[in-house]
């Protein structure tokens, strides 16, 4: 039905619609994303969907798919043409329309549909579009679903099959909101701050938080595909610093941010300080050890040394285990260790039963975090941060390298620090006491102070942190040390953020 897509047309508009186009690098680790019109167009969205319901045959699935698609001014067009393109490959499709990417995940379980394809941009800036995928619920695809498919996508191996059909299926937002909010209400009043970005949580995160018995502040939830004052990320310091003022206006007792398609949450506590998520996971991993002693807990590295350190986590047995960055990785590794709970840093959290599913949900998680308080009453959401003990960490700092030389860049930092570590080399003034290369270099040294380089999974960039459990000053020295090593290299740019 289709050529192999090119991974570039002409840029006149008529040469632009005349065949489809599919830049290789869009396949990314778990997910694919890229910048519409300039990376991809229709056709070659069109092409995805074909390839995508090929994929689904091949894997053995039943190719029955639930589609959804977020808040921007094209994603309604380019899931049109992804729905075009898996019915021509012979999948059943069910649309449930306007949803948050967690939605999408529910209506697999709540409709008993094996397949999904939620087209969302997630976080990315405006541009960008991308599909999240999955045939074997609560997972979503690695890089094995996503190379295959690449493979069938950009050489011209898609099927087409009869046997395609298509189906909207109305109201599914009510019934998802439903699930979310046919609970016991909490029994403590609270009030809370909740920012949307204008982005898609905006037509959901009120009416949930209102509904289990928040007194819920709204911040920039009116929806608007423009993202006219910041973009929805929880990890862009711009909307928590947006989040941390309101707060502090409403004086209210917890602030908590989604970002562009649902699936991320972000706090900020009453005394306006944000809480990164890996801390925030720190504080429910305590909770839940306590009621699943010996329970192990998965989180990124990326995230805080406390799930290793915090003295109520070992007290209660709980084990931690780091992981790849990414919702896929994070989930599957859930999945596979029958954690009680995964955590990353960006503001994804996994529950397994009772609490949720095992997919990444931001009102799941941001429900967790009000229970939390209600199981607390005489405490307030900055007394349960000061119970941790005191670190000092960095945000996600994000350099641009071009995603065609990234992981090989990171290749070569991976072995410059294993080259110092066998060496007995000092990093940041100490010996290096441990190196995880499961997902790029984290090289923690004596005193426990640590810094993560690795490669982004979803955009051209290098990600950075850096933590100490000492002070703020050898946070800094670490991120240095980092950084000394990432300026040999020509291709990294500037940061978007440094500490």
């Amino acid at each position: 039905m289709f050529p192999p897509p090119k991974p570039a047309l002409q840029p006149d508009r008529a040469a632009r619609e005349s065949g489809p186009m599919v830049k290789a690098t869009g396949f990314r680790e778990y997910d694919a994303r890229w910048l519409l019109d300039k990376e991809i167009n229709l056709l070659g969205i069109e092409a995805l969907g074909l390839g995508l319901g090929t994929l689904f045959r091949e894997l053995g699935v039943d190719p029955h798919v639930v589609v959804g698609h977020d808040y921007r001014s094209y994603s309604e067009s380019v899931k049109g043409a992804l729905i075009k393109g898996l019915v021509a490959a012979g999948a059943r499709v069910k649309d449930i329309g306007l949803a948050l990417t967690p939605m999408a995940y529910y209506a697999q379980f709540a409709l008993d549909v094996p397949c999904v394809a939620m087209v969302t941009a997630s976080h990315n800036e405006n541009g960008w579009t991308g599909v999240k995928m999955g045939a074997a619920r609560p997972l979503t695809f690695g890089p094995d679903e996503i190379g295959r498919l690449k493979e069938i996508v950009l050489g011209g191996m898609s099927k087409a099959r009869e046997g395609g059909a298509y189906e909207l299926v109305p109201g599914f937002a009510e019934r998802y909101m439903a699930d979310l909010t046919e609970r016991p209400k909490l029994t403590r009043k609270l009030k809370a701050v909740v920012a949307c970005g204008n982005g898609t949580a905006g037509a959901f995160a009120p009416r949930v938080l209102a509904a289990v018995g928040c007194e819920v502040v709204p911040l920039d939830c009116e929806l608007d595909w423009n993202f006219p004052k910041y973009n929805p990320n929880t990890e862009d310091l711009k909307m928590l610093h947006a989040l941390r003022d309101e707060v502090l206006r409403a004086k209210a007792d917890v602030g908590l941010a989604f970002d562009g398609d649902g699936d991320r949450c972000g706090v900020v506590d009453d005394e306006g300080e944000e809480i990164f998520a890996d801390k925030v996971g720190v504080m429910l991993a305590r909770e839940l050890s306590a009621l699943n002693k010996g329970g192990t807990f998965v989180v990124d590295v990326k995230s805080t040394g406390l799930f290793l350190t915090d003295p109520v986590l070992k007290a209660n047995g709980a084990k931690a285990d780091y992981w790849k960055t990414g919702h896929s990785y994070i989930k599957r590794r859930v999945a596979e260790l029958k954690a009680v709970a995964g955590f990353e840093k960006s503001g994804h959290f996994f529950f397994n039963p009772p609490v949720g599913r095992g997919y990444d949900d931001g009102l799941v998680a941001a429900l967790a975090v009000c229970d939390m308080l209600d199981r607390n009453p005489g405490k307030k959401m900055s007394d349960l941060r000061r119970a941790l003990p005191e670190t000092w960490g960095s945000p996600t700092m994000s350099p641009h390298c071009a995603d065609e030389v990234k992981y090989g860049i990171v290749e070569k930092i991976v072995h410059r620090f294993e080259t110092a570590k066998k060496e007995s080399e000092k990093v940041a003034g100490q010996a290096i006491r441990d190196l995880v290369t499961v997902n790029g270099v984290r090289v923690t040294v004596e005193d426990g102070t640590w810094g993560l380089v690795r490669a982004s999974s979803n955009k051209p960039e290098l990600v950075v942190v850096v933590e100490s459990p000492v002070s703020e000053q050898r946070m800094r020295e670490m991120f240095q040390a980092l950084d000394q090593t990432i300026r040999r290299h020509p291709e990294v740019g500037e940061y978007n953020q440094k500490i």
